[in-house]
């Protein structure tokens, strides 16, 4: 199992994407959407992250529960796929639900459902996978 995140659009505020979960036979067997900071040259807790390959790892903290540890990340750590709402939740993480909504009436889109759609996740994803951003605008 493998996994792609494609970042389709990126405003000052936010980048948008899909994340897509690919089995062994390359059939998408999952899709979420996701939510990261704008691209700002990658810089911490402000930027998302470059495109490229990376190795995710299951993790479990207290802040946030179950959720993903992506690894390797230059000049960067403590890059996290988890829960939240608002671009004001990511820190440079990813951020996944199940939709786009403007839950705060700010004008901005924000993710619905991120609990359960990284619930979804974690009962899907091994515990050790690779993850590969692009960027589509």
């Amino acid at each position: 199992m493998h996994a792609v995140l494609i970042r389709h659009a990126d405003n000052l505020v936010s980048s948008f994407g899909i994340l897509k979960l690919f089995n062994d036979n390359e059939h998408n067997v999952f899709s979420c959407v996701t939510l990261e900071p704008p691209f700002l040259f990658n810089e911490k807790r402000i930027s998302c992250i470059p495109c490229g390959n990376y190795i995710v790892k299951k993790r479990w903290s207290l802040k946030y529960g179950f959720h993903f540890h992506v690894l390797n990340v230059p000049y960067r750590s403590m890059i996290l796929i988890h829960h939240g709402n608002f671009y004001t939740n990511t820190l440079g993480c990813i951020v996944v639900g199940s939709e786009f909504k403007d839950i705060n009436n700010d004008g901005i889109d924000d993710i619905f459902n991120s609990k359960a759609t990284l619930k979804k996740l974690y009962a899907l994803l091994p515990s050790h996978f690779t993850l590969c951003i692009k960027n589509d605008y």
